[in-house]
């Protein structure tokens, strides 16, 4: 029998092992950590911990970097680099949401309870108290703003896609693109100047707050449901049309359906934008202490307005109301969260189903 020579595939030599990123790592964080401990320990001082991270991250990088050079080449040693550049900075930018997360979910969980959710602040001037009224609050207010800017939203970016050309198409993108970038205080001043002119001084109540956030929210809606109605393939308008059916039935069997993942998904992630707004529900909403069904007939509390105004209104008992204003901040980012997962659940319902 015949030795068979053993070639080394070139594809796969020079290569470093799959355990060299986590061993490089570790060899980086015990080098700086001995380091910066001496040193800590040298001078009396505590051990620098942002210190000791950026060093490591830095050292981590010319280690990896270095030795990728000498055993895999120039080329794979700067692909190593930009993926853990995209990696590190990845992590960067969702280590604020994970300590936003941790210190909330700490310091809010002190009053999550179930009476917290089942009674209002009426009459309450120390312990106790809940959150109800401005649960209760938010959820009409953003319900009746999405009532409001929905339709408003859907109807433009059909205008735009299937029917808009000329001046007046380009205008409409134009106001649009303006107000996605309108601050959300100058809503709530227009939408309190309205109703201020229409019924008269004191006119705070939540339908002006509903108003104030449709504004917020139908640029969201308009941009968000036209990049879906253009995806739909001009074929199926196409074939619609041969068989002799009307544009505007078209758009409403054909167009809209194929597209109601996506506008759904849109509609969901504008409110989840819209429900944390504080200024112009401070303007236009008010804040009360009470139990609120009407949107129109006074004051109404919202879940922002409540953190808010239980942090900068402290009574005797200071900690009572930053504790019930970290609570109302858990749950308003516990509602926030489970609208984008609401968004997703919608999404993967109403997404078109494809035949083979």
């Amino acid at each position: 029998m015949s030795a068979v020579t053993q070639r080394a595939n070139p594809l796969t030599a020079g290569r470093l092992p799959r355990w060299s990123n986590l061993a490089v790592l570790a060899a980086s964080a015990a080098v700086f950590g001995v380091a910066l401990g001496l040193t800590a320990a040298a001078s009396g001082a505590a051990f620098p911990v942002p210190a000791f991270v950026i060093a490591t991250v830095l050292g981590y990088l010319v280690l990896l970097v270095l030795l990728s050079r000498v055993v895999e080449g120039p080329r794979k040693a700067k692909d190593r680099l930009m993926r853990n550049l995209v990696v590190a900075a990845f992590l960067l930018a969702l280590t604020p949401l994970i300590s936003l997360i941790v210190t909330v979910v700490g310091r809010g969980a002190a009053r999550f309870d179930i009476a917290f959710f089942t009674e209002s602040m009426r009459n309450v001037t120390g312990e106790g108290g809940g959150v109800l009224h401005a649960v209760v609050g938010t959820l009409e207010i953003t319900a009746a703003a999405t009532l409001i800017s929905v339709p408003i939203g859907l109807l433009t970016a059909i205008y735009l896609v299937e029917y808009g050309r000329g001046w007046l198409a380009r205008a409409i993108t134009f106001f649009v693109d303006v107000m996605t970038g309108i601050p959300s205080i100058v809503a709530g001043l227009f939408a309190f100047s309205l109703f201020l002119l229409l019924f008269g001084p004191g006119s705070r109540m939540g339908l002006s707050g509903a108003v104030a956030l449709s504004i917020l929210m139908i640029p969201v809606v308009v941009r968000s449901s036209e990049e879906m109605l253009k995806l739909v393939p001009r074929d199926l308008r196409e074939a619609s049309y041969a068989l002799g059916v009307p544009k505007w039935r078209t758009i409403l069997k054909v167009v809209i359906p194929t597209a109601i993942a996506g506008i759904s998904t849109g509609v969901m992630l504008a409110i989840a934008r819209v429900i944390g707004e504080t200024a112009p529900l401070l303007i236009t909403a008010g804040f009360t202490q009470s139990m609120n069904y009407d949107l129109t007939d006074g004051d109404m509390m919202s879940l922002p307005v409540f953190v808010y105004n239980s942090y900068i209104s402290q009574g005797v008992d200071a900690q009572a109301y930053i504790d019930r204003a970290w609570a109302g901040a858990l749950t308003l980012i516990l509602i926030v969260m489970l609208l984008n997962l609401l968004a997703r659940l919608v999404a993967k319902i109403f997404a078109p189903k494809l035949g083979r």
